[in-house]
């Protein structure tokens, strides 16, 4: 499963890096991001704006108080 660490990312470019990480997913793959923040706002942007966003099968854990890993899932087709 593809692994996205974003907090090296300038904020700025990072939804930009992620949406395109996204686009090169096999459908039913999913890509995992590395935050420093709980991804909320990007969770609300890709289910708004990306149909092949799979917002059921979404998930977040905080593992720490600056690491938030969340699987963003492709639908199957």
């Amino acid at each position: 499963m593809p692994t996205l660490d974003v907090r090296d990312i300038a904020p700025v470019n990072r939804h930009d890096r992620i949406h395109d990480e996204f686009d090169a997913l096999e459908p039913g793959e999913s890509l995992v991001i590395v935050n420093d923040h709980e991804p909320k706002p990007l969770f609300y942007e890709m289910a708004a704006e990306v149909p092949e966003f799979d917002e059921e099968a979404y998930s977040v854990e905080q593992e720490a108080p600056d690491r938030f890993v969340a699987e963003f899932p492709k639908t199957e087709a």
